[in-house]
């Protein structure tokens, strides 16, 4: 349903921006031999995850990391609240995350798995990122949560699954930052060669990362 509705709207960004380029600073994809940092998107069908090592994390860029210190992995996801934060979201609650700007969320799960079997189902890209890329990528993470006046981000209770929580963000969700985007936006951030407003559906955003990352699994179906 929302992915219909957001492919119409990428056929016409893509005609109107075909002859856009993308600036990056160099620091993805890097050769094997030098790779310092690897980071995984997960794909969820609607949108896709951002995986990161917690260990990897600096301390000064991202605090809020030791909130799930028994963790070895971090998943990242930002939304539209109401869509996000619904079990089962109905059409009305997608058409207004697309057609008006509205409050967004960040969504953090923590697991010790290795993320094919964290996800066995999920498509996961392997990318490369160099130190500076990564902190780069932490820096645009950290800076979407929103603060309360003490300073500290404001959780919104329990995730999803698994163990984690939804978090307060600074963002606005609307038409041209979706959820896709935004993750596009961390990985250019990182020094990847993608282009955020094409980035609109799940499709294109994993179609991209394609091409600077690795497959580590395909999709496959769930025996849920």
């Amino acid at each position: 349903m929302i992915k219909q509705i957001l492919f119409l709207f990428t056929l016409t960004v893509t005609f109107l921006c075909s002859g856009c380029a993308a600036s990056v600073n160099g620091d993805c994809p890097i050769d094997k031999i030098t790779s310092a940092k690897t980071i995984y998107l997960a794909s969820h069908g609607w949108h896709a995850g951002i995986v990161v090592k917690r260990d990897d994390i600096p301390d000064d860029v991202w605090p809020n990391h030791k909130n799930f210190a028994d963790a070895e992995y971090l998943e990242i996801g930002w939304g539209d609240k109401d869509f996000y934060q619904t079990p089962n979201p109905h059409f009305g609650i997608a058409l207004k995350a697309i057609l008006l700007p509205t409050p967004s969320v960040l969504h953090i799960v923590a697991f010790n798995n290795s993320v094919t079997s964290y996800f066995p189902h999920n498509k996961i890209i392997m990318i490369r990122l160099s130190d500076a890329g990564f902190k780069h990528l932490i820096g645009y993470i950290a800076a979407s949560f929103d603060k309360d006046l003490s300073g500290n981000t404001v959780s919104l209770g329990a995730g999803l699954y698994g163990v984690s929580q939804f978090y307060r963000s600074r963002d606005t969700y609307h038409l041209f930052r979706t959820c896709n985007v935004w993750t596009a936006r961390a990985l250019h951030a990182a020094g990847c060669p993608v282009r955020p407003f094409l980035a609109i559906t799940e499709d294109n955003l994993m179609l991209q990362a394609q091409s600077f990352g690795s497959i580590l699994q395909e999709e496959s179906p769930s025996n849920e």
